[in-house]
């Protein structure tokens, strides 16, 4: 459990460098912002593997904290399926989806994660997805509270592009990719 532990604080505590110290990430950006960048890259980088490691090895001896409700399962692929539009959503132009939801990154990851805890009660995936699920909470508290101005909508097709971007990475993660990286098939 130490390792996920570790990954969780150096992945999650480089993602909060803007709620915790946005004057820092500020003046390390304008000072070089490709250093930054690749600082935070490898942080985060790093940050990831150690919590892919450390759920693999923690999970199998976690103790179960609960049950989930039979249903769970099936939420959760919708969930995450929705989180995945969003993300897709996130990292391209401004469409409805970006420009309505202001911050779909974080309401992807809030999706995501509430998802997982509806499909999985040990030990090790509570305090995994719980940890991403509070730390979404607190960022988008904290996007919410900064006052940034709504995007406006540059390309309508950014949507159709995040649905079927969203939809196709859903897909190729669900099938094959979650077996791979985590030793667990969504599907059963």
């Amino acid at each position: 459990m130490t390792i996920l532990i570790l990954g969780l604080v150096v992945f999650l505590g480089i993602h909060s460098v803007r709620i915790l110290a946005a004057p820092l990430r500020d003046a390390q950006i304008a000072a070089n912002e490709k250093r930054w960048k690749g600082l935070y890259s490898l942080i985060s980088g790093l940050g990831f593997v150690l919590i892919i490691l450390g759920w693999i090895a923690a999970r199998p001896m976690a103790p179960q904290v609960y049950d989930p409700p039979a249903w769970g399962r099936h939420a959760a692929m919708g969930l995450v399926w929705i989180g995945f539009v969003l993300l897709a959503g996130a990292n391209g132009p401004v469409g409805r989806i970006k420009a309505t939801v202001r911050h779909p990154m974080l309401l992807g990851t809030i999706a995501w994660a509430s998802g997982h805890l509806l499909a999985n009660g040990d030990l090790a995936s509570v305090i995994l997805f719980g940890a991403f699920l509070a730390w979404a909470i607190l960022d988008l508290i904290s996007a919410v509270n900064r006052k940034e101005p709504a995007p406006v909508v540059t390309k309508p097709i950014a949507d159709l592009i995040a649905v079927v971007g969203g939809t196709v990475l859903y897909a190729v993660f669900v099938v094959f990719l979650h077996r791979v990286l985590f030793g667990v098939s969504p599907m059963g």
